[in-house]
């Protein structure tokens, strides 16, 4: 596999079938549960350097995954899904609880509940947002959804 679809594809997850979107979004929050054990501040350079990635693969790669799959948006594509994951995860708070030491994976279970929900979705303005050129619909919409997830997943928080 080359290195553009390596990357394009989340290693290869984006051709997974059923859901790539789905499997394409699941590294954002495998990586963000478990480096939470270790520190705050681990998740958080994870996730900024994931949102950079994954931008800038979305971005930059747009005319080759155009031509390699023949459309705009092929759902193989999953770089942006790790972009908008990476957002929603970089934008809730993080800590263990000695007393729940469980939260962290529930709460990465949150936040890509609620991703998935509005990237499959896409409520106004994040389906508007795929008509933009270039490679930014496929990333737009993406880091849309991953706001609006991250403001579901703190209000889910916040209630518990």
């Amino acid at each position: 596999m080359n290195g553009k679809l390596l990357l394009a594809t989340a290693g290869g997850l984006g051709l997974l079938k059923p859901a790539p979107g789905t499997w394409g979004s699941l590294p954002p929050a495998v990586l963000a549960g478990g480096l939470a054990y270790v520190s705050e501040s681990a998740v958080v350079g994870t996730m900024v350097a994931l949102l950079a990635l994954g931008t800038a693969g979305s971005i930059l790669l747009a005319p080759w995954y155009e031509a390699h799959f023949g459309r705009s948006d092929p759902g193989e594509v999953v770089v942006d899904e790790v972009a908008g994951m990476s957002l929603a995860l970089l934008l809730v708070p993080w800590s263990i609880d000695a007393a729940a030491p469980w939260w962290p994976v529930v709460q990465c279970g949150i936040v890509f509940l609620a991703f998935r929900a509005f990237d499959i979705t896409k409520p106004p303005p994040i389906g508007a947002s795929q008509n933009l050129p270039r490679g930014w619909g496929v990333l737009v919409d993406d880091l849309l959804a991953g706001l609006a997830a991250a403001g579901v997943a703190w209000l889910v928080l916040l209630a518990f």
